[in-house]
C-alpha cells in the first residue's frame, strides 16, 4: 500500500513538472516570437516580409533603419520622449514621494483611495477637458502639457509603490533622528529618504517606462516639434499603404532601449510590480 501511494505521488509530481515545462515554454514563446519576428522584419524589404518562405532566410538590408533615422529624423523624437519621460518622472517623484510618506505615516486611507481612483479612471475620458484647458492656457503642442498629462499616470503609480516601502521602515529611526536634533522634515530627508532609495528607483523606472510608451495623451497634446516616439510611428502608416519595413524598424528602435532598461533594472522592476499587492 505505501508503495502504491509513493508511485502515485511520483507520477503526479512527474505530470506536474511536465505541465510546468510546457506552460513555461508556451509563455516564453508567446513573448519571444513576436519580438523576434519584429527584429527580423526590420531588416527585410516589404516583399520579403509578405513572403512566408523568407521568414528566417533572406537578404538583410539596413534601408529601413536609414529611413527611420535619416529620412524621418527619429533622433528628434527620441529626444522628445526622453525630455517628457524624464520630466514627468522627476516631477512625479518630487510630489509623489512626500505624499506617499504622509499617507503611510498618518494612515490617510481616504487620500490613498483618491489616488487609487486616479489610476483606474480611463485616460480617454480626460482627453477632451484637458485639451480644452491646455488650449485655453496656450500650452497645446508644448512640453509642459504632455508632461502634466503623463504625470496623471506616473504620480499615482509612484504613490502606491512608495507607500509599502515607508510602512515597512521602522518609525524608531526617525524618532532617534529627532532626538539627535533633527526636525521631522530633516529626519525624513536624512534618515527615511536614503533608506527608501530602492523604492524610489523602482517607482522611477516604472514611471519612466509608462511615460515612454504613452500614446493617447501624446497623440492629442503634442505638436510637430514635441512629437514622441509612439506617435511618430504613425508616420509609416499611410492612407493607402503601410511601410511595414520602416514600421518594424521604428518599433524595434523604440522597444529595444526600454527592454535593455527593464533587463538591467530587473530586480527593481519586479519589486515594483509586486509592491502594489502589499497592504497600502
Amino acid at each position: 500500500m505505501p508503495q502504491r501511494k509513493h508511485r502515485s505521488a511520483t507520477r503526479s509530481s512527474l505530470v506536474y513538472r511536465i505541465f510546468r515545462v510546457i506552460a513555461i515554454v508556451v509563455v516564453v514563446l508567446g513573448f519571444i516570437v513576436p519580438i523576434l519576428w519584429m527584429l527580423l522584419a526590420s531588416f527585410k524589404n516589404d516583399v520579403d516580409i509578405y513572403n512566408a518562405a523568407k521568414t528566417f532566410i533572406f537578404t538583410p538590408t539596413v534601408r529601413n533603419y536609414l529611413t527611420v533615422f535619416a529620412e524621418q529624423d527619429f533622433l528628434k523624437y527620441f529626444l522628445n520622449s526622453l525630455i517628457i519621460g524624464t520630466g514627468a518622472t522627476g516631477f512625479s517623484l518630487l510630489l509623489g514621494v512626500p505624499a506617499a510618506y504622509a499617507m503611510a505615516r498618518f494612515t490617510m486611507r481616504k487620500s490613498a483611495n483618491v489616488v487609487l481612483l486616479a489610476r483606474v479612471i480611463p485616460s480617454i475620458s480626460l482627453i477632451v477637458p484637458w485639451y480644452a484647458i491646455f488650449a485655453w492656457t496656450g500650452l497645446i503642442g508644448g512640453y509642459p502639457a504632455v508632461i502634466i498629462a503623463h504625470m496623471f499616470t506616473a504620480l499615482p503609480l509612484i504613490v502606491w509603490i512608495m507607500m509599502p516601502y515607508f510602512q515597512g521602515l521602522p518609525i524608531d529611526l526617525e524618532e532617534a533622528g529627532e532626538v539627535d536634533g533633527l526636525t521631522p522634515i530633516g529626519a525624513f530627508l536624512r534618515v527615511t529618504l536614503p533608506l527608501s532609495a530602492p523604492g524610489i528607483a523602482t517607482s522611477g523606472i516604472l514611471a519612466f517606462i509608462f511615460s515612454w510608451n504613452m500614446f493617447l495623451f501624446s497623440l492629442v497634446l503634442t505638436g510637430s516639434n514635441t512629437r514622441t516616439l509612439p506617435v511618430a510611428i504613425m508616420n509609416f502608416i499611410g492612407y493607402a499603404s503601410i511601410d511595414w519595413g520602416g514600421l518594424m524598424a521604428a518599433t524595434a528602435s523604440i522597444t529595444v532601449p526600454i527592454m535593455v532598461i527593464s533587463i538591467f533594472f530587473q530586480k527593481y522592476v519586479v519589486a515594483g510590480m509586486t509592491a502594489g499587492a502589499q497592504k497600502g
